[in-house]
């Protein structure tokens, strides 16, 4: 039985006050949480506070991204290591908004893993297809690319170390969701195209959904055998929506 993991992307939000307040409440409705795995990835500044108020909690901090590079002249850029060495313990990486705004390939973000995993970091690695991708058929072959590419620079292995994030492109923050259906069909695509290299790493690997998952759909999503939790954007900045959405998880549990 695969632990499901719930985990809030904050994207470009947040200010000390409404950390405080968020995390207080998400925090206060843990205890009825059993047998999940819970963080929040807030934007890299406030990564220290929210580690601070986390402390002596089950709930998890990470970060939106992360570099490849551990150190040199890279302006701008945040080292794994650094994460990790402020309290976080997960990165999200390869976000479709991070492919897409800025240019981000699957060769580089292979490489953002590895430097990840070497820091210590649990890497939540998206992929995902466009609409006209989805349109084109091209679904499939799109996230066979971007998993290919970190199973190349990374192996197979290291995947009992990364969490997978399918997020389908279309149903990022528009309010569409795919249906249950949909989302299982690419979800077992991935566990089978783990599964070709190897087989218990495949079973082992938790995939969570990212697509708009909301209290209101939370559970029917997390319904489907090959659907291990959710990478929550909007809903994750309402505390009340975000533990709706881990009750949902925890209930899967038997």
């Amino acid at each position: 039985m695969r632990k499901p993991i719930v985990a809030g992307n904050w994207k470009l939000n947040g200010s000390l006050a409404d950390n405080e307040a968020l995390v207080s409440g998400v925090i206060s409705g843990m205890g009825e949480l059993d047998g999940i795995d819970v963080a929040v990835c807030p934007p890299f500044v406030y990564v220290p506070q929210v580690v601070g108020l986390a402390e002596g909690t089950a709930l998890g901090v990470g970060a939106q991204n992360s570099s490849e590079h551990s150190t040199g002249a890279f302006t701008g850029e945040v080292a794994p290591e650094m994460l990790h060495d402020v309290g976080a313990r997960y990165v999200i990486l390869g976000h479709s908004e991070r492919r897409a705004m800025y240019g981000e390939t699957d060769a580089m973000i292979s490489d953002k893993v590895k430097a990840a995993l070497h820091a210590g970091l649990t890497p939540i690695l998206c992929v995902g297809e466009t609409l006209d991708e989805r349109e084109a058929d091209e679904t499939e072959a799109v996230v066979r690319q971007q998993l290919a590419a970190v199973i190349a620079g990374n192996g197979i292995e290291a995947f009992e170390r990364i969490v997978i994030a399918y997020e389908p492109v279309w149903a990022i923050g528009t309010g569409r969701t795919a249906s249950p259906e949909q989302a299982q069909e690419v979800h077992a695509f991935i566990r089978g195209q783990l599964e070709s290299h190897d087989a218990r790493v495949a079973q082992s690997v938790r995939i969570q959904y990212g697509g708009s998952m909301k209290p209101g759909n939370a559970a029917e999503l997390l319904a489907q055998p090959d659907i291990d939790g959710g990478l929550i954007g909007g809903a994750s900045l309402k505390a009340d929506d975000f533990l709706a959405i881990c009750r949902a998880a925890a209930d899967t549990v038997g």
